[in-house]
């Protein structure tokens, strides 16, 4: 299910991540960079769940957790604790000071996940934002195959993360020569690639893909982070590619994307589906 997810956090390193890992499992983040403002948005937003860290400027975490628990109108708001203090006995510290739940530092996306889509899950009936929908509500090609090629381990924990529970069999490679292999191997039903990529660039390997026969056909997309050129997207585009897309974006816009990919839409460029 999807929600408004309050995020309390002063490390802007920190906090890009969580929003982009939140953006990516479908729910709505707000952002507070520190307590005294995170209470205050606690109050005007009325969100669906809070991720706070402990140290935090302002009122910190567990001076936070005890201000949200007196609070009438607050109390009812799921907390989880973000910390990357996980010392022995620190869960229960926190569990003890009124959080819901517990998260470590360095976040592991599926970790994450799981710990929100619990807590959730025990929310009551309604309680969640309104019109808020699930991205498995969507259709999806039951059992089709995605190949993701990505440097960065984060983003191929994201892909699998967003598609594997929505039926989709996520292949994901590091570099090219081991993406070749497996989309010639596993012939996936569309290739997803990062543009930036160490060692080599994306768009050489899309020219591999579209030079070998048994793969030309396949779908191809492109999704990054920071080639927002429009000259560099064009060329994306007029060497093959089916979609140039930019990160970050809204999980069900990227989830229509690859729908349309493999159902042959033509995408919002005009270029031609293969």
């Amino acid at each position: 299910m999807n929600a408004r997810i309050l995020v309390i956090e002063d490390n802007p390193v920190n906090m890009e991540l969580m929003t982009y890992m939140l953006k990516a499992f479908g729910h709505e983040p707000i952002q507070a960079r520190d307590g005294t403002l995170g209470l205050d948005l606690a109050r005007t937003s009325q969100p669906d769940l809070i991720l706070c860290d402990i140290q935090i400027p302002g009122l910190d975490g567990y001076a936070l957790a005890q201000r949200l628990k007196q609070d009438d109108a607050l109390r009812r708001i799921p907390l989880i604790a973000v910390t990357a203090y996980a010392m022995v006995g620190d869960r229960e510290k926190v569990l003890a000071a009124g959080f819901d739940g517990y998260v470590a530092k360095p976040i592991d996306p599926a970790e994450l996940a799981n710990t929100i889509a619990t807590i959730l899950a025990q929310a009551p009936p309604g309680s969640l934002v309104k019109g808020a929908t699930t991205p498995s509500t969507a259709r999806h090609p039951q059992g089709a195959a995605v190949l993701v090629l990505d440097d960065q381990d984060i983003n191929l924990h994201f892909q699998r993360d967003l598609l594997e529970p929505l039926g989709y069999r996520v292949l994901t490679a590091h570099e090219v020569p081991e993406a070749l292999d497996m989309a010639v191997r596993e012939h996936p039903s569309l290739i997803i690639s990062d543009v930036g990529l160490t060692g080599t660039h994306g768009f050489e390997f899309l020219r591999q893909v579209k030079a070998d026969a048994r793969l030309r056909e396949v779908p191809f997309m492109f999704l990054t982070t920071t080639h927002w050129d429009a000259a560099v997207r064009d060329e994306g585009l007029a060497l093959g590619a089916d979609r140039f897309l930019f990160r970050p974006m809204d999980t069900s816009a990227l989830l229509a994307e690859i729908r349309c990919c493999l159902s042959g839409v033509p995408g919002a460029q005009g270029t031609p589906a293969h």
